[in-house]
């Protein structure tokens, strides 16, 4: 589940966070539109990126 207390999150985090499936979480994880990194097979998305991307889209920076 989302936890704000964590600094990293996973696909499926992102998912409850932006409301959108996983293919689409994998499309901009993969596009670069929302900076992660890799260990192994298993993403990490920094919650900051999350934010960034959010104020981003949302045009609030």
């Amino acid at each position: 589940m989302y936890d704000e207390g964590t600094p990293l999150i996973t696909v499926e985090e992102l998912c409850v966070a932006l409301m959108i499936g996983k293919n689409a979480a994998y499309r901009l994880l993969a596009e670069g539109k929302i900076r992660c990194f890799r260990l192994g097979r298993i993403w990490k998305i920094p919650r900051a990126s999350l934010e960034a991307y959010i104020r981003e889209q949302s045009r609030l920076t």
